[in-house]
């Protein structure tokens, strides 16, 4: 079956038809470096890593492209609140992005260039788009650059406005602007603004505007046209609009398929700062083992919201913990069969259909959870070649998903808080129970026995001792 993904200039699902046989290239909008990572940013590059792990796994080659953008309006302002060179500022941000990112598995992009090192290529291309008609330098000698919406009749196509209903474009102090919706592809220098953050131009010293960064960025590493563009929901307009219009008005074929990622509600609002909701990645991480925080971010489909609220972390650990206590047993109870070590990694098919219908991870998590409750079902019944078949399954599945608990990268030595004290509880309470069995006390045996297992505790008693793994 093809990849189908959700096209959101189309707005329909297509198949995705690689422009070279056998590779795809992704380019994704990273994070503009002027405050620590949050939530969004997360699950944003959480949804793109499982796009490029399936598309891996599909047996294609994968040139993965994540900007930074380290010169923008708010690093500079940021910068001055905090008493730091803009620059210093950046790279720090960056720093902390990076950790966020590694924690959780993202893996790393082939390519993630930062906007000041693609200065040339979008000087390049402004020129360009000066040449054709397309872009003008405002009359009032600012040295700011502006791109000409009333000269380009596609301008829209992307999010399917009119240029009369839009919004006025706020990137730039519309003084030397012909038009209100007209943005900012060259900014000039201005009196206050660090001089390390400005560069020669034809149209004096300055800075770029944000949405010629990206255009410029991937089209030096993916070429004029490449298979995907992805990016959050809210860069739907005016950033992605803005870049397709310069990029298709400068030539350049741009982007085959545009996916948008969704946002992320806490309790039921949408994070912003202005609400004072804002979940930052280093409060998260620390709140939940980094593999349970990768299992909720990615648990949702990609294009809906995703809702953080008080238990979502404590549900993803539940789900974990179902997934870990079957591959524990699993292994455990195959051990000295002729099925050890003897089991084949594959997908079934339901889970590849479901990651070629656009992602539909859900969908996904459900078979691999069915796989699971079946492999235990397979033990019970002692019937170890259907538990090692369900265990490659298992395997497979999760590694695909990146969530494989079995992974080196999980191996840190270390449990959440509440998977340290729930062990501690449960082997006291196994202790209690074999002492009890010990004394022939078989009824408070049974009653610590019912007891867990009304918690979601399973124990299986076997020739080494009681196991328990936890089912809730």
């Amino acid at each position: 079956m093809t990849l189908r993904l959700y096209d959101s200039r189309l707005r329909a699902l297509v198949d995705l038809v690689p422009l070279v046989p056998g590779r795809v290239g992704v380019y994704v909008c990273g994070p503009t470096v002027q405050s620590s990572p949050h939530i969004g940013h997360l699950r944003s590059a959480l949804a793109y890593d499982q796009l490029r792990r399936w598309l891996n796994f599909s047996g294609l080659d994968v040139t993965f492209v994540r900007n930074v953008t380290d010169i923008d309006d708010k690093v500079l302002a940021n910068a001055v609140e905090s008493g730091e060179q803009w620059w210093a500022l950046a790279y720090r941000t960056e720093l902390e992005f990076t950790a966020a990112y590694s924690a959780i598995g993202i893996l790393a992009p082939t390519y993630e260039p930062r906007a000041t090192a693609s200065i040339p290529e979008m000087l390049a291309l402004i020129g360009r788009l000066v040449d054709a008609g397309h872009a003008y330098a405002a009359e009032d000698g600012s040295g700011d650059v502006y791109f000409d919406t009333v000269s380009w009749p596609s301008y829209g196509e992307l999010t399917h406005q009119k240029l009369g209903d839009m919004a006025s474009a706020e990137d730039a102090d519309p003084r030397g602007k012909r038009d209100v919706r007209d943005f900012a592809l060259w900014k000039g220098h201005k009196d206050g603004e660090p001089s390390t953050a400005s560069w020669q131009s034809a149209w004096g010293t300055g800075r770029p505007g944000w949405h010629i960064e990206c255009s410029a960025m991937s089209t030096r590493y993916l070429g004029p046209q490449f298979d995907i563009h992805g990016g959050g929901l809210d860069l739907r307009f005016p950033h992605h609009e803005n870049e397709l219009a310069q990029s298709h008005a400068a030539g350049d074929p741009f982007a085959n398929l545009w996916l948008h990622n969704g946002l992320v509600s806490v309790t039921g609002q949408k994070m912003s700062k202005s609400l004072g909701n804002s979940v930052y990645a280093a409060d998260l991480l620390a709140s939940a083992r980094p593999l349970v925080v990768r299992y909720f971010l990615g648990a949702a489909h990609y294009r809906s919201t995703l809702e953080f609220q008080n238990g979502s972390l404590a549900e993803a650990e539940a789900a974990l913990g179902r997934i870990e206590g079957f591959l524990e047993r699993a292994t455990r109870r195959l051990e000295g069969t002729r099925f050890a070590g003897a089991t084949v990694e594959t997908v079934p098919d339901t889970f590849r259909t479901a990651m070629n219908d656009d992602l539909s991870v859900p969908q996904a998590l459900g078979v691999l959870h069915e796989a699971v409750r079946d492999g235990n079902t397979a033990l019970d019944a002692e019937d170890f070649a259907e538990a090692a078949r369900l265990l490659g399954q298992v395997f497979a599945m999760t590694s695909v998903l990146g969530i494989n608990p079995i992974d080196p990268q999980w191996s840190t030595g270390e449990q959440s808080s509440t998977g340290t004290a729930l062990k501690a509880l449960v082997e006291r309470l196994l202790e209690d129970r074999q002492t009890a069995r010990k004394a022939r006390d078989f009824a408070t045996a049974d009653r610590i026995r019912d007891e867990l297992g009304q918690a979601g505790i399973t124990i299986e008693d076997t020739s080494t001792g009681a196991h328990w793994s936890f089912d809730g």
